[in-house]
């Protein structure tokens, strides 16, 4: 949208929507807070149907903010595969290299959960939506893996980034066990996600204003999916087949990752 101003003028008009953003996603989250799910709570009395309804709302709140994105020219973004995401039950996992990957997954997937950092789920802007929708909270200790297969089995989407947080400035991938264990102890399948970003930008440690030489352009591929049969089948005990399988996640996104490259 704003790709024929002058390059200064336009690194100025992508600090000044990317700054608009960030508030339009603050003052929406607190709206949604205080009006939306209040009013939700009163029209829809049975729990669980109430939380399917908060994700619906957040689904397609985050469709409209990354529209909204896209229009003030922030970004552009492709996303291919996505039809293999229309189905229940699966377990989404993803590489993490910006700020705004949730976002942009929770805004295509229906029936979304995922983990939630515990800052999200006391922060005033964050709180409403994510307890609303029945996100788990990630300080849930030694039951956080039970309350993740207690999701998949009930149908929901549940999206993890195995790498814990976003991946680091040198673009190195690191897995932790959490999303193997997960995959061993409660999932059929995996559905991997290859989320890439050029150029890069909101990675760990960046400030937001520090905007890059030109319009970012988020690429989401869905990919075929993973049984995990092949890991658990054979494996000593479930410790080992998570092991196993957290190596096989580092090489695949690691060799996914470069190959684009």
């Amino acid at each position: 949208m704003r790709d024929g101003l002058p390059a200064t003028l336009s690194r100025y008009w992508r600090v000044f929507a990317t700054g608009l953003s960030f508030l339009v996603f603050g003052v929406g989250g607190l709206l949604l807070r205080v009006l939306v799910f209040p009013a939700l709570n009163v029209v829809v009395r049975q729990p669980e149907r109430r939380v399917t309804a908060a994700r619906t709302v957040i689904r397609r709140a985050f469709r409209s903010y990354v529209d909204l994105m896209r229009a003030l020219g922030v970004l552009r973004y492709d996303i291919r595969g996505v039809e293999k995401l229309d189905r229940g039950g699966l377990l989404i996992l993803a590489n993490h290299p910006t700020l705004i990957d949730t976002v942009f997954l929770m805004a295509f997937v229906k029936n979304a959960d995922c983990i939630v950092k515990g800052a999200l789920w006391n922060n005033p802007f964050t709180r409403g939506p994510v307890r609303a929708a029945g996100y788990i909270n990630n300080e849930g200790g030694a039951e956080l893996v039970d309350d993740c297969i207690a999701s998949l089995r009930r149908g929901n989407n549940l999206i993890v980034f195995p790498e814990g947080t976003r991946t680091p400035a040198n673009g190195v991938i690191s897995m932790k066990r959490g999303a193997a264990n997960i995959a061993v102890r409660g999932a059929r399948d995996m559905t991997p996600v290859l989320i890439r970003c050029e150029p890069a930008t909101l990675g760990k440690g960046d400030k937001w204003w520090r905007v890059p030489p030109r319009r970012v352009s988020i690429s989401i591929e869905v990919q075929d999916d993973l049984a995990v049969a092949a890991f658990s089948e054979g494996a000593a005990s479930d410790v080992m087949a998570a092991r196993q399988l957290t190596e096989f996640l580092q090489n695949y996104f690691t060799g996914k990752c470069q190959n684009h490259a």
